[in-house]
């Protein structure tokens, strides 16, 4: 149930990031924003700024206003909360309710077979085969990361080499596949598929 809950905070909090960055330049756009919507939008810009360089020139503008996080950041943060919506709504995929019905009766034979072995509930003589599969699951997740930061590290070294920025809808797109694999990521690890 705390795997659950963790995950409906998650999916909640990367939905939301990824709207306040939209709405904040909205509201610091407008001449009279309220008292809420002006303190909003200054603690919105307050992370930004505590996350992001947020240089004006590698950033969007919306409504004239310019974003909270530079384009590349925002990219990460609509990737991750594309991949934690999605992985939502298709956990809640109504297709699946006739099965999950028919299974039913099978679930207290199968709640063994679910659960992994950890380091301590495994005897001494098996452990490192324990430890191995664990590390290779550390493995496989460090590899997702690496490969999802390649398109980010092609722009920068397309930047240094031949001193053009890239467009700042390149660097969205960069952007984009480090949020989804660590939504995914942080997904599994709440679901215990990643140690």
């Amino acid at each position: 149930m705390a795997a659950r809950r963790l995950s409906i905070a998650f999916v909640s909090a990367a939905a939301a990031w990824a709207a306040l960055i939209v709405v904040a330049p909205f509201l610091a756009s407008r001449a009279h924003a309220s008292t809420f919507g002006a303190a909003l939008t200054i603690a919105v810009y307050a992370v930004g700024r505590a996350v992001c360089h947020q240089l004006p020139e590698r950033s969007f503008y919306l409504w004239t206003a310019q974003m909270p996080v530079c384009a590349r950041c925002t990219g990460i943060y609509f990737g991750a909360a594309v991949m934690a919506v999605a992985a939502a709504a298709a956990r809640l995929e109504p297709r699946l309710a006739p099965l999950k019905r028919r299974l039913a009766p099978l679930k207290p034979r199968l709640a063994p077979l679910k659960r992994r072995p950890t380091y301590a509930t495994v005897p001494a003589a098996n452990r490192s085969y324990v430890g191995h599969r664990f590390s290779g699951a550390v493995r496989g997740a460090r590899l997702m990361l690496a490969v999802a930061a390649l398109p980010s590290a092609a722009t920068l070294v397309f930047e240094w080499t031949t001193g053009v920025t890239p467009s700042n809808w390149i660097r969205f797109a960069a952007g984009v596949p480090i949020g989804v694999a660590v939504a995914w990521l942080v997904r599994a690890a709440a679901e215990n598929q990643v140690n």
